[in-house]
């Protein structure tokens, strides 16, 4: 089985936008939490999902799930106040779905709706032949490694550096059972899970994406994010145009006379 698993209990303090979470503000029209979602419910791979969400704002993802005809969303549990209590919360309803059943299980941002499918079948992949996938992209800018005092330590080779994105996917039971081990050692301060996940001596495996893979978190990002979805949409524009032309021209080679 595999089940995904989105966490979506940010607010938009750094967005803002007043008190509306920044997962349901809309782009073209439609909230940023669905459009991360449709690729998972159009996934054929992709079993159920689980949503980590806003207490107060349950009800109407509920009602925007409806709307939206969301049907492998079996469960919405309320968020933690860290990211890594949100997910925790989402594993353990995911644990409860799957049972005794070996899952994947694809750990992915609510506010991350660039996402697509290859990238989901590869991660699927990776998991069932390695154990683990950290969606990433390639480095295009040079890194630095600075102290505290912000002397430069280290300079990465670019080729070997790689950016973190989502989703990030495991067997279920693995990084259920670090999170249960970080919650008894007291330990909550895990930025994301591939670094909980290593911290615990897991294998991690990459699988590049693509570079607009971005998590909206900052305004910046929403306009970024918005001019991404219109190149999009003008790129379907194109090929249908060229794909009429391309049909056109069929056509009229069928009927020249010889």
């Amino acid at each position: 089985m595999t089940i995904a698993v989105i966490f979506a209990g940010g607010s938009g303090k750094r967005m803002g936008v007043g008190d509306i979470p920044k997962q349901f503000l809309e782009l073209h029209n439609k909230p940023i939490i669905i459009h991360t979602l449709e690729h998972f419910q159009r996934h054929p791979e992709v079993d159920h999902i689980v949503v980590s969400c806003k207490e107060d704002w349950i009800p109407h993802l509920w009602d925007l799930l409806d709307q939206y005809r969301m049907d492998k969303v079996r469960s919405i549990v309320p968020g933690g106040v860290t990211g890594q209590e949100s997910i925790y919360h989402a594993l353990v309803e995911a644990s409860k779905i799957c049972g005794n059943e070996e899952s994947v299980v694809l750990i992915h941002d609510g506010v991350r709706p660039m996402i697509n499918a290859d990238v989901i079948s590869r991660d699927i992949r990776s998991v069932l032949e390695h154990g683990s996938a950290i969606t990433t992209s390639l480095v295009t800018e040079t890194i630095l490694v600075v102290d505290g005092d912000e002397s430069i330590r280290e300079v990465p080779d670019r080729n070997q550096s790689r950016i973190a994105k989502a989703p990030q996917c495991f067997w279920l039971q693995d990084i259920l059972s670090c999170h249960e081990k970080a919650l008894e050692e007291g330990r909550t301060d895990f930025i994301d899970s591939c670094t909980l996940m290593k911290f615990y001596g897991h294998e991690l495996y990459l699988v590049d994406g693509p570079s607009d893979n971005i998590k909206i978190t900052t305004q910046e990002d929403f306009y970024t994010m918005r001019a991404l979805l219109d190149v999009n949409e003008d790129r379907q524009f194109i090929h249908r145009e060229t794909d009429a032309v391309a049909n056109a021209g069929n056509k009229g080679d069928q009927n020249v006379p010889e």
